[in-house]
């Protein structure tokens, strides 16, 4: 058995898939929700995931406001997103090792690249993939991605384990915002017009995922450099 905040077995994989064919919906003129589409890539991106993890660990970063970030993070890809007092940023080393990020799995990157066709983005070739983990309580506030050199790619965002509401506002932070259910193996994908749309996460609500268990884990998929 493992924990609830660890990895599960290649064997535990299968354990409660939910097999339904993947929807679309459409939650902006260039935004969109991409129901179960994850679910038949989640057997194989689990175990891809661990070796990332052992290499570049989780870690909960602090704000240039001093505040420490309740959503745990790591990076993968040729550039990792990280934050401290000296302000928000990417790089191409990580932070704690001071050795470059571990390498962006095939499988990630194949999956983010059939998921932005499937919302219309052609040619998408992200380089950098945020990997968040929210346990119970953990949130983040509204922000827009904007630490990209261009934002002519789109934004594919990957939802597994526990399901959360997804905040998707308007292009300034005083926009009413949509809540957007999200649940396993789901993806969001966004870019165009709404690339800079503000967004975020609330507080993740207890529970237990048969194969993640008591937290949910986000790939954030971008082209950075």
């Amino acid at each position: 058995m493992h924990s609830d905040h660890s990895l599960p077995s290649t064997l535990d994989l299968f354990a409660g898939e939910d097999r339904q064919p993947a929807r679309t919906e459409q939650i902006g003129e260039q935004s969109y929700v991409l129901r179960g589409f994850a679910l038949p890539w989640v057997a194989r991106l689990l175990p891809a995931l661990e070796p990332v993890l052992l290499q570049a660990p989780f870690r909960n970063m602090a704000t240039p406001g001093g505040f420490t970030m309740s959503v745990a993070l790591s990076s993968c890809g040729t550039l990792g997103w990280t934050t401290d007092r000296s302000g928000y940023r990417y790089t191409r080393l990580d932070p704690l090792s001071d050795q470059p990020w571990p390498e962006m799995p095939a499988v990630f990157r194949e999956l983010a690249q059939a998921a932005a066709m499937a919302a219309g983005f052609s040619d998408f070739m992200p380089d950098a993939c945020l990997i968040n983990r929210y346990l119970p309580g953990a949130k983040m506030s509204l922000h827009q991605d904007k630490d990209e050199r261009s934002y002519a790619a789109p934004i594919v965002s990957v939802s597994l384990g526990l399901p959360a509401i997804f905040l998707f506002g308007g292009l300034k932070r005083s926009d009413k915002s949509r809540r957007v259910p999200l649940f396993h193996g789901d993806i969001v994908v966004w870019g165009g017009v709404d690339r800079l749309r503000y967004h975020g996460v609330l507080p993740l609500n207890e529970g237990h995922h048969p194969q993640l268990g008591a937290q949910r884990i986000n790939f954030t998929f971008r082209r950075a450099g």
